[in-house]
């Protein structure tokens, strides 16, 4: 099990970026794949982006491709997601999660770690 604390979110106005990052706790954090999830009010919980624990690759949802990048330091036992050109649409909670199931890390439901969220809200 990893413990994970994510920072970084706010509020910013549409084309503005934001960087998040997930600080897992535990030894182990090189071994899991990581997902960064976000909710919106009234919408289901989706899978943002993902990476290896290696990160050889990188999974993203359609329409963060092009504006976002996870990236991760497993030295820091840290993960990020820098978010470029912000749109309303992006205003949700991000969730960072583990996953020891390094090769589901394109599967939500393989996730089983789940940091507490940080809001992220893009005003017009």
């Amino acid at each position: 099990q990893v413990q994970l604390v994510e920072s970084g979110g706010g509020l910013v106005q549409a084309g503005d970026s934001l960087r998040l990052s997930c600080l897992a706790s535990g030894r182990t954090f090189s071994r899991y794949a990581m997902g960064w999830f976000r909710q919106a009010p009234g919408k289901e919980r989706e899978l943002v982006a993902a990476i290896t624990w290696s990160a050889g690759s990188t999974y993203y949802v359609d329409s963060a491709k092009g504006r976002f990048t996870i990236s991760r330091d497993n030295a820091k036992n840290t993960v990020y997601l820098q978010m470029n050109n912000l749109k309303p649409e992006d205003t949700a909670v991000y969730y960072c999660a583990a996953t020891i199931y390094y090769m589901d890390y394109k599967s939500s439901h393989r996730y089983h770690d789940w940091g507490q969220g940080t809001q992220v809200t893009v005003s017009s």
